[in-house]
């Protein structure tokens, strides 16, 4: 650690990482109040550890930075004067953006992955890629900010860890997974993976066509969802992306709702309209989707099942892509399968196919990228393998509404 860069207990660096992030990601609201200051100390998603700090805690913590120049606390230039903290960490390191973003998430969560990192920072500083943050931490390392942990057995990516202090190791740290490396699907690029995808669902499309087609029947909880999803539509338009051989697309149109289907394979689609041929069926690119030509947006996109093959660090981007065409009120749906692993299969229904990652991730990460990027009335379901058909693990449901 530099001589002269500060040494913060873990209290001085929630506070620090919160009023960064804050400062960023809800401008209108800073500098905070010593309540609002706790909520964020405390807040339950992208925090680790999660904390309960009381108000004298906080304002203990604030004092100390404040002797040490990196916090000033401020009245409140407008209605009740109410005591305001301020961070100055950036302006004593002489932080660039990018640096900055970094920090924040290094403060907040701990050691991370750049691949995690690049993710996480979405809403702080926008990364072109991995190579980008591991240029950025390769700078910081040199200035004595930060430094790389050393692999441990089983991790794929190295972990990155802030110099500003000890960092606490998260409670059920020493038994958890090894971290895994959600970039492997684009470690040859995001084209040849997709062209990986394309080959791989058109060489098994009529045989998961004919396994996967009366699946809603054994499946209540994603038949309440979708009936929920088309009720909501109330005869709007609706869209799945990444439709396969169409059958969830074609319960939303038998529940009223005005519903297409895109893909990303073409011998999928050809699949969907031979199986439902009163429904709509599109060869398309969800990163690409567009707004129905009869309504100003969608009132639901449906990701069933088709963010599997995106790594960790795409998946900022697809949310996005996916929230532009949304109408004002209509909703985000995603499933996915919930684990802490990415599994390669090179033979799939008895087919010899191209190796394709299939990526599953944590709940929490998910839930809280949806409400980074701006989604309201939350709400995500975590539900068991069904053994009888062969299922190993969980499913998350996730819906989120665009604000009106």
């Amino acid at each position: 650690m530099s001589d002269d860069l500060p040494v913060l207990d873990a209290e001085e660096q929630r506070v620090l990482g919160a009023l960064l992030e804050k400062q960023r990601t809800v401008p209108a609201s800073y500098p905070l109040s010593l309540s609002g200051l706790r909520t964020a100390c405390n807040q339950t998603s992208s925090r680790e550890p999660v904390v309960e700090y009381d108000e004298r805690t906080v304002e203990q913590a604030g004092r100390r930075l404040k002797e040490k120049g990196l916090l000033r606390i401020v009245w409140s230039d407008t209605g009740r004067r109410t005591l305001k903290y301020h961070q100055v960490l950036d302006e004593a390191l002489g932080l660039g953006d990018e640096e900055r973003a970094l920090l924040t998430v290094l403060l907040l969560r701990g050691p991370n992955t750049p691949g995690e990192l690049r993710t996480r920072t979405e809403r702080l500083h926008p990364f072109a890629d991995r190579g980008a943050v591991e240029g950025c931490l390769a700078v910081m390392a040199e200035r004595g900010l930060v430094q790389v942990l050393p692999r441990q057995p089983g991790q794929h990516d190295p972990r990155w860890v802030h110099l500003l202090g000890e960092v606490a190791t998260p409670a059920g740290a020493a038994t958890r997974a090894p971290s895994v490396d959600r970039e492997s699907p684009v470690a040859d690029g995001a084209d040849a993976r997709d062209d990986r995808v394309r080959a791989t669902y058109a060489a098994v499309s009529e045989t998961y066509a004919d396994r996967l087609s009366d699946e809603l029947d054994a499946l209540p909880l994603e038949r309440w969802l979708l009936d929920r999803v088309a009720a909501h539509a109330d005869g709007g338009p609706v869209v799945e992306v990444g439709s396969g051989p169409g059958h969830v697309t074609a319960h939303l149109a038998a529940r009223g709702a005005d519903a297409r289907g895109i893909d990303l394979t073409p011998e999928m689609v050809e699949q969907a309209r031979r199986r439902h041929p009163g429904v709509r069926y599109d060869v398309g690119d969800l990163r690409r989707l567009m707004r129905p030509e009869t309504a100003p947006g969608w009132r639901a996109v449906l990701a069933w099942y088709s963010l599997i093959h995106l790594a960790e660090s795409e998946l900022p981007a697809a949310l996005m892509a996916l929230l532009r065409p949304i109408d004002a009120g209509g909703w985000l749906v995603l499933a996915m399968q919930a684990g802490d692993e990415v599994t390669r299969v090179t033979s799939w229904f008895d087919e010899e196919v191209p190796p394709l990652d299939f990526v599953r991730n944590d709940p929490a990460t998910i839930v809280a990228l949806v409400e980074a990027a701006g989604l309201v009335d939350v709400e995500w379901y975590l539900r068991g393998p069904v053994a009888d058909r062969g299922e190993t693990t969980q499913r998350l449901y996730v819906l989120g509404r665009v604000p009106d």
